[in-house]
């Protein structure tokens, strides 16, 4: 039986398997079926059992990363929209009750760092050693829960699991040696064809290319073409949105050259993760780059956790920007295929920022420093725009009065208002209790009816369609409403009725304020895959507690335990008073 055909037969097996009803199958079912299938020659024997043997326990994990940015200069706010999305899918999961990990790092062997050394005068150890640590620093300002961070110019684990990765392409044979000619973009750290050029230049850095002689190793992408085209195709290897999708494909269609994957210890000023058994090469940048993935899990060494969140992972999730696609979801495949490794099952790409419709770059001097932002306006506001005002994969451009007007329209006024005075109407008219009563009025049927549709929209956004824009647009929905639902009971006028004895009155204001404090609580649960700090401030004012378990039961509308009794308010989103905020 040629590879091919078992190949296409192992598709189609796995794909029956995987979506078995139960979705438990055995590894010793799958391996027993297979072997006496096709025997235990097939050289992707070993690639199906990793692929299907996922248990239902299995079913519960979740495993995302950020891509790793180069640490030649500080991070941007480019950055901080990656890392921020990234934690926004990890808290959303984690929620879900599923046994979740997100890993983050930063890529430090590339020529880039060693350039940026030298023009500071300093050695590549020193400027990475600074640059990456601003990046662990963002990670806390922005409230970024993270599992793991790996650096992959110092940890051991990488560089053991990136000699173990190069050994396997070696063994599969998909390595070879040859002399190569190319245009070779630094920033880029990748050969351009003249075609691929603009005018001449980096189509990403508006550079000139490089000229590059040298003697390099090649990865046999060629060979890959079909099998790429399958995972793409059957849904195995999902690339979000549609449009990159359809990129990706064209691009392997089209036919794939070898990749050149190692270069020369001189040109690389001898940093780098050294080639097994050819002192003269280091590997290409890329290739160990896109390793940490897996030698973060231990890859090569103690596999507990690669076998946990890698091989016996249904998610395997990379949240990465649009320029690095095709090395995520071509090359990086690809080298997993020779491996014998599952890939991703996910590739979710989002936009550039720009400032004045050009992209943020460190290269191109225009950068955004998320430091400073959190400084002047504080990690809700920061992530509240990178979230509700970016849409998830497309471009945004970034100024001061985008980010002021956001989050003074959305959650000073809409969300802060809605918290203050519902808590201040409770204190006032019920001595902060807040009653116990069922809807019967219209206006509260409506309140209802959206706070009720919410966890559905949530769950679609989210765990779909990868879009934190969508699901904070519905909560806003719910916040507005909610403002609306104020003005029409216009609670200060029924207690005013209630004082001059109206009994109805009575019942009206209680559902009023129930249905308002009700509503609340939902949001405040909604919100904190987005704004966990916010989330648990609003939870400390409307008095309860928020658990790391039952979050989808929590969303909906009646869930118990409910908030009895409000505390005091206090501001939790005060309004920016700068002169554009002001003028808004």
């Amino acid at each position: 039986m040629s590879e091919l055909m078992t190949h296409e037969l192992c598709n189609g097996f796995a794909g029956r398997v995987i979506r078995t009803e139960t979705g438990v199958i055995s590894r010793v079912t799958v391996v027993s079926f297979w072997l006496k299938f096709c025997g235990n020659s097939s050289v992707l024997t070993n690639r199906l059992i990793k692929e299907v043997a996922v248990s239902g326990e299995a079913r519960s994990r979740y495993y995302i990363t950020t891509s790793i940015p180069y640490v030649n200069a500080p991070p941007h706010i480019g950055h901080a929209l990656e890392m921020v999305q990234t934690d926004v899918f990890a808290r959303y999961h984690r929620l879900l009750d599923i046994d979740t990990r997100f890993l983050t790092g930063t890529d430090e062997n590339s020529l880039k760092n060693v350039q940026a050394a030298e023009s500071e005068g300093i050695t590549t150890r020193e400027l990475v050693d600074r640059n990456a640590q601003g990046f662990f620093d963002l990670l806390d300002l922005l409230h970024v829960n993270n599992d793991d961070f790996i650096r992959t110019a110092v940890d051991p684990r990488h560089f053991a699991g990136a000699a173990h990765f190069w050994k396997k392409l070696e063994e599969k044979g998909d390595l070879y040696k040859k002399s190569y000619e190319g245009l070779y973009c630094v920033g880029c750290e990748q050969f351009y064809t003249e075609a691929e050029l603009v005018d001449g230049l980096c189509p990403d850095h508006g550079v000139r290319p490089d000229l590059i002689q040298e003697e390099n190793y090649f990865f046999r992408l060629s060979s890959y073409q079909d099998e790429l085209l399958e995972f793409i195709d059957s849904g195995r290897m999902r690339i979000i949105p549609e449009s990159r999708r359809n990129e990706v494909r064209s691009f392997v269609a089209q036919g794939l050259d070898d990749l050149s994957v190692s270069r020369s210890r001189e040109r690389a000023r001898g940093w780098g993760v050294p080639v097994p058994g050819d002192p003269d090469q280091v590997m290409y940048v890329w290739v160990d780059a896109l390793a940490n993935y897996i030698t973060a899990l231990g890859y090569g060494q103690d596999d507990e956790l690669y076998d946990k969140f890698w091989v016996n992972s249904p998610d395997r999730v990379h949240c990465i920007g649009k320029g690095i696609l095709r090395f995520h979801a071509v090359y990086w495949p690809a080298m997993l295929l020779s491996a014998g490794e599952p890939l991703p099952t996910t590739v979710f790409v989002h936009g550039y920022l720009t400032i004045a419709g050009g992209k943020i770059s460190k290269s191109l001097g225009n950068t955004v420093d998320p430091v400073e932002l959190c400084a002047s306006y504080g990690a809700d506001a920061v992530r509240y725009w990178l979230l509700r005002e970016v849409p998830a994969t497309l471009d945004a451009d970034y100024t001061n009065d985008k980010l002021e007007r956001r989050y003074n329209a959305d959650l000073a006024n809409d969300l802060g208002n809605l918290l203050n005075r519902t808590i201040s109407m409770v204190g006032r008219y019920r001595k902060g209790m807040v009653p116990a009563v069922n809807t019967t009025l219209d206006e509260s049927k409506d309140l209802k009816a959206i706070a009720e549709a919410l966890p559905d929209q949530l769950h679609e956004a989210m765990g779909k369609n990868y879009d934190p824009q969508a699901a904070l647009a519905a909560i806003n929905q719910l916040v507005v409403r909610a403002n609306r639902y104020v003005e029409e009971m216009a609670p200060w006028a029924v207690s005013k009725e209630e004082r001059n004895g109206d009994a109805s009155a009575t019942a009206k204001l209680d559902e009023t304020l129930s249905h308002l404090v009700e509503s609340l609580r939902i949001t405040c649960h909604a919100i904190r895959p987005f704004l966990p700090a916010a989330s648990h401030r609003m939870s400390e004012q409307l008095g309860f507690e928020l658990i790391d378990n039952g979050w989808t039961n929590a969303l909906k509308w009646g869930a118990e335990p409910r908030v009895e009794r409000v505390e005091k308010a206090k501001p939790i989103f005060p309004r920016i008073e700068t002169e554009a905020a002001v003028a808004e």
